[in-house]
């Protein structure tokens, strides 16, 4: 039963073979009809068939005839055709059902798992694209945190699963230098003397910044307090002084964590007059491309992306490129769209400000249908250029795209829903300048956010889980729960198990879940053994592992045919539909729909081996098919695993 040539997508052959046979029977039944597209589901138990067609209910109510007398004639029509794979067609309530062939089936998936090994599965585009990938793009001023990490995380597998479907991909880091908070942190390292960390340089980073941004808000907020005084109404002193005594407690919880750091910033930064003006003065020399501001933002900047390689090596996310916004302002890119964009009719000045007005865009160029947007949505518009005229963040970003598109012909953007209307807004901004492929080829792939129970980030408290924190917690919690399962392991092999473990358990935890919906992050979950996570996976696949070293043979002889339990046959189709769900997640970009795969086929895997021999099977025929079954499965979970970029260990 080998076949001479194994198929990258078993599922679809039958597929395929069921439409040839509908359309067989529709041209014989009713010639006169017209069926622009057949679509098949799979039936809720595999007693029914492998798929089924609900054509005859849209039939019935065209032809006024009932839908089951329909489908009857129909199955009738198909006669006693040759397929390969499919074994019958039956008719069901006005259903048609199609029943695959398993003996053949099964040898089909079975060998061509085995022959294709690591490429099974990953099936390529017929219209290979040159992507750019923009992921992760935290600024330089503290450490990733946990409700960051899931946009690497997003990102990377997003990058892997477009290679393995044929596209030629660049994964682009975008290093958001430019503006006030930059300018806030490179202020206090250079009050510091621009010390040498001595520690992982984006913590010591992350601390220079939230100290400076909080006694730097102090300071501003009593100035306007004596201003208000004078001249504002009561409640607007109230309100301030309120917050002020808000920016108090976080100024007292920051000297209490870090007492040294903070008396030197504060006798430093309350020698100054202003300090808000200095810092103001050191955003607009940097925009202009001053070399003391650039020689001092670049150097605090490059501290804290080399402690963000050194945190990405762990989980094996790396870059093509990291772009400096700043070099796109310094090199007129950003002068260049902006001179495109007031030439057209849709941006004018309020009161020093250029406002860029989307909406009318949208109008202009009837493009509501097109964005999703509701008739009655009213696009805000977007601010382009400051009073004082510095850019902001997305007027820079516009020309970055540009920039993008001379590189990609595809322009994927991981970045929090939080900027959805930005992401809009830049979109728009490629339509109003001529650039309607670009536009159309732009893609905000949205991610919603990482909660921790019990827990509250505060950026500007400082108070937040680092995502290097995360995974080292991560991977002792491994070592405790590997040293409980496998105590006879070396001491090395279970610290080696327990990198992997905790960086896939990580991994899997914020790819798992779709990224429109929030991630809860809590341990019971990440690190379960038992189900849905990338440790219950890996130990599935290092079980599957273990049975075929036990085996000590080569499945010789399957007899396929006698693989007549439905367990069985669930497991094979299941191994089937891998290349679909792979297709799927790459064409709609949904890496969660990998790892779900994954974790089912776990599941389905572990009812198989806790019901039925395997090794002790008999007869030998039949020992053989169900290693052989194993087999495909262990390869099968290895490249569902690898495409969201998670190990999967022969040994656990």
């Amino acid at each position: 039963m080998k076949p001479a040539t194994p198929s990258e997508n078993p599922f679809a052959l039958f597929r395929s073979e069921c439409e040839t046979a509908l359309i067989h029977a529709l041209q014989k039944v009713l010639p006169e009809i017209k069926v622009e597209t057949l679509t098949f589901s799979k039936p809720p138990n595999i007693e029914f068939g492998q798929l089924a067609s609900s054509l005859c209910f849209e039939l019935g109510k065209k032809l006024n005839q009932k839908p089951g007398d329909l489908a009857t004639h129909l199955v009738k029509a198909v006669g006693r055709q040759k397929f390969t794979l499919l074994n019958k067609v039956t008719a069901a309530g006005g259903y048609i059902n199609f029943h695959v062939d398993f003996p053949k089936f099964s040898s089909l998936t079975l060998e061509s798992i085995r022959q294709l090994g690591p490429a099974y599965g990953f099936v390529k585009t017929e219209k290979p694209l040159k992507i750019i990938v923009e992921h992760t793009s935290v600024n330089p001023l503290h450490p990733i945190h946990i409700g960051q990490a899931r946009n690497p995380m997003l990102g990377d597998a997003l990058a892997r699963i477009l290679k393995q479907r044929g596209h030629t991909v660049s994964c682009h880091y975008y290093i958001d230098d430019v503006g006030r908070q930059s300018s806030v942190i490179a202020y206090g390292y250079q009050k510091l003397g621009c010390p040498e960390p001595d520690e992982k340089a984006d913590h010591f980073v992350g601390k220079i910044y939230t100290i400076t941004s909080c006694l730097v808000e102090i300071n501003r907020l009593r100035k306007s307090l004596e201003l208000k005084k004078a001249v504002s109404p009561a409640e607007e002193v109230a309100k301030t002084t309120k917050e002020i005594d808000e920016w108090m407690s976080i100024a007292a919880e920051l000297k209490e964590k870090y007492p040294t750091l903070f008396e030197k910033l504060m006798a430093k930064i309350s020698a100054d007059e202003n300090p808000e003006e200095e810092i103001n003065k050191l955003n607009r020399a940097y925009e202009d491309g001053k070399p003391e501001a650039k020689r001092l933002i670049r150097e605090v900047s490059e501290l804290c992306l080399k402690g963000f390689r050194e945190t990405q090596a762990r989980v094996e996310v790396y870059y093509d490129s990291w772009d400096w916004e700043s070099d796109f302002v310094w090199s007129a890119q950003v002068t260049a769209v902006l001179r495109k964009l007031k030439n057209s009719p849709f941006v004018y000045s309020e009161n020093g400000v250029l406002e860029f007005d989307a909406e009318k865009v949208v109008r202009v160029l009837n493009l509501k249908d097109k964005l999703g947007l509701r008739e009655d949505y009213v696009i805000p518009p977007l601010t382009l250029v400051r009073a004082d005229g510095t850019t902001l963040y997305t007027t820079r970003d516009i020309a970055y795209s540009l920039w993008k598109f001379l590189r990609a012909e595809k322009v994927i953007n991981v970045i929090g829903m939080e900027q959805s209307l930005a992401q809009l807004q830049l979109k728009i901004a490629l339509y109003a300048l001529g650039y309607d492929k670009y536009a159309d080829n732009f893609v905000h792939f949205a991610y919603n956010l990482v909660t921790l129970p019990g827990y509250k980030m505060s950026s500007r408290r400082g108070r937040y889980i680092t995502f290097d924190e995360v995974i080292d917690e991560a991977v002792e919690r491994a070592y405790e729960e590997v040293s409980k399962r496998s105590p006879q392991l070396a001491e090395a092999e279970k610290r080696e198990i327990a990198n992997f473990v905790g960086i896939g358990a990580v991994r899997y935890a914020l790819v798992d879940v779709d990224a429109s919906k929030p991630v809860v992050f809590t341990w019971d979950r990440v690190l379960n053994f038992e189900t849905n996570s990338a440790p219950y996976v890996q130990y599935t696949h290092a079980r599957a592992c273990s049975i075929l070293r036990k085996a000590k043979k080569e499945p010789e002889k399957p007899a396929f045919e006698l693989l007549t339990e439905k367990l069985e046959r669930e497991l094979v189709l299941a191994l089937a539909g891998f290349p679909d769900t792979f297709i799927e997640a790459a064409e709609f970009l949904k890496p969660n729909f990998l790892a779900d795969f994954a974790n089912s086929l776990a599941d389905k895997f572990n009812t198989f081996y806790n019901a039925l021999p395997v090794i002790k099977a008999e007869p030998r025929g039949l020992s053989d098919a169900r290693l052989a079954l194993t087999d495909a499965i262990r390869i099968v979970l290895h490249n569902a695993l690898n495409s969201i970029g998670i190990l999967a260990p022969e040994r656990m």
